[in-house]
Order: C-alpha cells, then structure tokens, then sequence
C-alpha cells in the first residue's frame, strides 16, 4: 500500500513541475493579480513553490519507511521477516514484462518442532531454529530471499530466473531437506529434524502477486504437511478445497474434545492359549457430526499443531479407566487396557501424578494400565525427564507395552533398562507370516529374543485365521487385529465380548496349551 501512496505522489509531482505546467505558470500569475491583486499573486508565487517542494520531500518520506519495514529482522534467527518476501516478489513480478524473469516462492516448515521443545527444551528449539535458518541461507543463491514467518517456519523467494520448473523446485527443495537433517548437537545430544515445503511456479498462483504467491506456497506446505514428514508439495489449484477442509477440522477440534466427539473406542487383544480377550487397547476416534468416523491419522496433526495432545491423552486415559470400571460390574474381566502415550505426553513431568489420581479415583490397581510407548522413544531417551517418568510408571505398577517393536532400534538393553514389560510386533512382520518363509524365520527370531528376556509378545495386525494360527504356533502370547475385531465404541464392546465368550464355549479349544 505505501508503495502505490509514493507511485501517486510522484505521479502528481510530475504533473505539477513538467513543462507544461511550467510554461503555463506566468499566465497563472498573471490571472492571480488580475482577479485578487497583489496578495493573490504573493500567495500563489509562495505557494506553488511549496507545494512542488512537499511533493518531492513525501515519497521519499514514504519510501523511507518502507524500506524501515522491510529491514526489520527476526530478533533470533536475524533473518527478514515476511515484509521483506513480499516486496521481493512484488518487485520481480511487477518488472517481469521487461526483464524476461521471473521467481517462485517456497515455504518450508520443521516437522515435530513442538515435540521437540517439549522432549529437549526450549533452548534448544532455539538453536534449532538458528542452525536451520543458517544452513537455508547456505543452500541458496546470493540474492535468494529466505525470511522467518512465525515459529519453526520460513519462506524463501528466489532472486530472478529465466525458468522456474517443478524440476528444478523439487531438486531445490529436496537439497534444503537434505542440509536440516543433518543431526543438531546440543549438548552432547544428537537431535535429528526433518521439514516439508510447499512451493508455486510461475504461473501457478491464483493471482499476479507476491502475496497470492506466498499464499499458494502455505496451502501447498499444509497439504505436504498433511501427507506425513518430510514431504514437498507443489501448488495446484485443486489443493485449496482439501487445505479449507483441514483447515475447518481444526477450527472444530477444541470443541470436539470438549463435547465428547473425540473418545476412545476399543479394540480386543486375545490370548493364542486360550482364545478368552486378555486385553483391550484404547484407539482415539472423531465421531464428526457431518464426516462420520474420522481416525487419529485425519486430525492427530492438528492436535498436535493446536498444542491439544495433553488433553486429548487425559479424556482417552479417563475413558479407558470408566470402560475397566463398567465391564467389572458387567462381569467381564479385560485384565489391562492398553493407552499410547506420546513422547509430549512423557516428557510432561507431571504425567505420573495424573495417572496416579485417575487410577485412585476409579480405585484401579496400576496393572489394570498398559502404557504404550513407541520403540523409538526408547531408542532415543536417556536419562531425562521422559526415562525417569517411563521407570516412576513402572515402579508404581503400570505395564511397559513397546508399540511397533521392529520398526526402530530399540537395543535389549534399553529394553531392559525400561523394564518392558511386553513388545507389540509390527504389522510389517506379521503380514502373510502363514506363507512367507521369511516372515516365519524372523518372527520365530523375535519370538526367541522375548522368551529369553522373559518378555510377553504381542502381534498386532493380524487380518486372516492363518496369521493367527502361525503366530499361535510359533509361540506368540496374544494376537490383535481385524480377524478378531475391528475397533468399536464402548457401546458395542460389552455385546461383543458377551457373543465372544458364548463361542468359546461352544467350541473346542485351540491353542498352544489345549488338551
């Protein structure tokens, strides 16, 4: 806007000093001291003047606070801010048509930064944020444009190219994502980051300027975003209705957490020894008025962004605990439910005392709670304030669940250092384990290592009768998964698990200890 305000007023100058009007000023003087004498031709002589000097003294003023605005940096990283993007863009495009150059506009974002202040500290999310933002200026050309726009967030505006092509964007995108993930060292710590970015190209943006191109670039990150970590998402027309979906998702989530949209509904776990529901784990579901049954992969990252995990762990650890109450009065004895708890959940140094409490106010005994923590939390915790919280709950009697065993690199002693108490086996090895020979051979290693750390073994997964026979037969506690049941809501578990021990007593046994 100020830059149109100093275009208008050095237009109007031009007007009033070019030699038109100058030719034309002694018949204007003349006219004066004919129709109001003496003063009037003293006042127009003065104020003509005057007025040619104000005009060549205010775009100057304009411009002067322009440029002000536009060399304000952020105070940490001490690059631009996002003023500084926009009137580069603007610039370029606007002297398009003449140079025969154009730009394109990235906006990129660190995955999980809020986790990670929450696991290692604020300080270092700083260091964080001032590394990154060194490494993004050393990729880029010498007259690239990178600012901070808020958080854990950057754009970059490229200097003047001939061509700016999807090929070309992708490459520059993927050499940013290659400098963030190097490790950050933070005090003897290696801290590993990956960022998604989202860019438009020429011609792309819904509109011929730099803030239409800066937008097409959020919208492109936040669907990248929202494809998982680490990913690069060109700008398409066609983003912009699934953006305003999500969008509109976390405009509703406080107040489905809130009114009781958002509860835990219940999948079995199953004993391979006796065919009885040994288990129960509890999975966060969105029962949205107009969408219907929306999973923890749909909203989880907005939850996280909206900083709401805290409270969405407190209502799905309430909800379990009144299930185990109900289905006690029921008749039904689930021995444990099963509740994730995040690496934000655990680096939270009061999460002990809350479960305590709940576990009294139901008068619960603590093995009743397993407490699910995923294989690369243990692989990566030392002793800080997430290892004392995972041991404190074990000490008090919680059960250690280790979620997606064999996707990380959790070592046997960090197992036993944590004192798990059973390993979930990944999907990954369980899929056609009843055809696969290789499957077999590393399903029987897993199942080998657990019984010699006196492990339980848990599948997780398991989708036909022959999975669940392989893994009965190669000595697997307790098996979990759509060939036994689909998660349902706690309405339906107690008819479910009513049906489930019906059939086992019409039917023979079938496990490893039948007779």
């Amino acid at each position: 806007m100020q830059r149109t305000i100093a275009d208008t007023l050095n237009r109007l100058r031009d007007a009033l000093t070019g030699p038109h009007t100058i030719a034309f000023l002694p018949a204007l003087c003349l006219g004066a001291y004919w129709y109001g004498g003496e003063n009037m031709l003293v006042l127009c002589a003065l104020a003509l003047p005057a007025l040619a000097a104000l005009l060549n003294l205010a775009p100057n003023l304009v411009r002067r606070d322009t440029d002000q605005a536009l060399q304000t940096t952020d105070g940490l990283t001490r690059l631009p801010l996002r003023a500084r993007v926009l009137h580069t863009l603007d610039q370029i495009l606007d002297s398009r048509d003449v140079t025969g150059r154009t730009t394109a506009c990235l906006v990129l974002e660190i995955d999980d930064f809020r986790g990670m202040c929450s696991t290692f500290g604020d300080p270092a999310g700083d260091t964080i944020l001032k590394t990154a933002a060194r490494r993004i200026q050393d990729v880029l050309r010498e007259h690239d444009t990178v600012a901070r726009l808020n958080g854990p967030r950057f754009a970059i505006a490229l200097a003047p190219v001939r061509c700016a092509d999807l090929e070309t964007l992708i490459q520059l995108s993927s050499r940013i994502q290659a400098a963030l993930a190097e490790p950050y060292s933070i005090d003897a710590t290696k801290i590993f980051a990956t960022c998604s970015v989202g860019f438009c190209m020429p011609g792309r943006a819904p509109a011929h300027s730099g803030q239409a191109f800066l937008d097409a670039a959020e919208i492109a990150l936040s669907d990248a975003r929202h494809n998982g970590p680490g990913s690069i998402r060109a700008y398409s027309p066609n983003l912009t209705p699934r953006t305003l979906e999500h969008g509109s998702l976390s405009v509703d989530l406080g107040a489905a957490l809130e009114n009781g949209q958002i509860i835990p509904w219940f999948q079995p776990q199953i004993s391979t020894d006796t065919g009885e529901v040994s288990g129960m784990e509890a999975l966060a579901r969105w029962v949205h008025p107009d969408r219907g049954i929306l999973s923890p992969g749909q909203f989880m990252s907005d939850i996280e962004e909206l900083g709401l995990l805290e409270r969405l762990n407190e209502i799905v650890l309430y909800h379990a605990l009144m299930a185990i109450k109900t289905w006690n009065k029921a008749g039904f004895h689930v021995a444990s439910v099963a509740v994730n708890f995040s690496p934000t959940d655990l680096a939270n140094p009061k999460i002990v005392d809350k479960i305590r409490w709940e576990l009294d106010r139901f008068e619960l005994e603590p093995s009743r709670l397993s407490v699910e923590i995923l294989e690369s939390v243990i692989s990566s915790s030392d002793n800080d304030t997430i290892s004392r919280n995972i041991l404190a709950l074990k000490e008090m009697g919680c059960g250690i669940d280790l979620d997606d065993y064999g996707t990380g690199h959790a070592s046997i002693a960090n197992i036993r250092r944590f004192a798990v108490k059973r390993i979930k086996i990944d999907r990954s090895y369980v899929t056609r384990c009843d055809l696969d020979r290789d499957q077999q051979s590393m399903l029987a290693a897993i199942l080998t290592m657990a019984e010699r750390l006196d492990l339980e073994t848990l599948a997780e997964g398991v989708e036909t009768v022959g999975e669940h026979a392989m893994l009965a037969q190669l000595g697997c506690d307790h098996v979990q998964g759509f060939s036994i049941s689909r998660p349902m809501s706690f309405e339906k578990t107690l008819g479910w698990m009513d049906s489930h021990k019906r059939k086992l007593a019409q039917t023979p046994q079938i496990g490893r200890r039948a007779s």
